[in-house]
């Protein structure tokens, strides 16, 4: 769901898939488009028009990453973050509720950050962990949506 909102004020959540997605192989057409989405929101972050919140989640996973190429380019684009979530009390409390839910460890912390965060969108190429969010929309303080088909709906509003 997209908030009716002027397109210049998102607060934007993107997992680590979508942190990746630029630096993936484009040659299936999926990560091409999904790559290149990426590109477009992060240039609307640079140039402040949007914002991207990130979190210590996000970093957690991150330090399991074995290609520092790839994590350096990432976190170059989280220097652009201008909202951080630590994972505190109420962080974990709420990731427990969603890993019951059937959400795994990551995206249960992923979605309790943007949460917190008061994002109005969490981004994600997981389709497990969009399927599930679908499945539980009515129980999640954040809408969580294929980055594509987010920025799709966005620019039709």
């Amino acid at each position: 769901m997209v908030t009716d909102k002027q397109e210049g004020n998102y607060k934007i959540y993107l997992d680590v898939c979508c942190l990746n997605r630029p630096f993936d192989d484009w040659t299936q057409e999926r990560i091409r488009l999904e790559g290149e989405a990426i590109l477009s929101i992060m240039e609307r972050i640079r140039t402040r028009e949007w914002q991207l919140v990130t979190s210590e989640a996000i970093s957690v996973e991150l330090e399991k990453m074995r290609n520092l190429d790839k994590l350096e380019n990432i976190l170059k684009l989280l220097e652009f973050a201008v909202i951080s979530i630590n994972i505190d009390e109420e962080v974990d409390s709420r990731s427990q509720q969603l890993e019951e839910l059937g959400f795994g460890l990551y995206d249960s912390f992923h979605i309790a950050c943007a949460e917190v965060a008061q994002a109005d969108v969490l981004l994600s190429t997981d389709d497990r962990l969009l399927k599930n969010s679908l499945r539980h929309q009515g129980l999640l303080k954040v809408s969580v949506d294929n980055l594509v088909t987010w920025l799709m709906k966005t620019f039709l509003n």
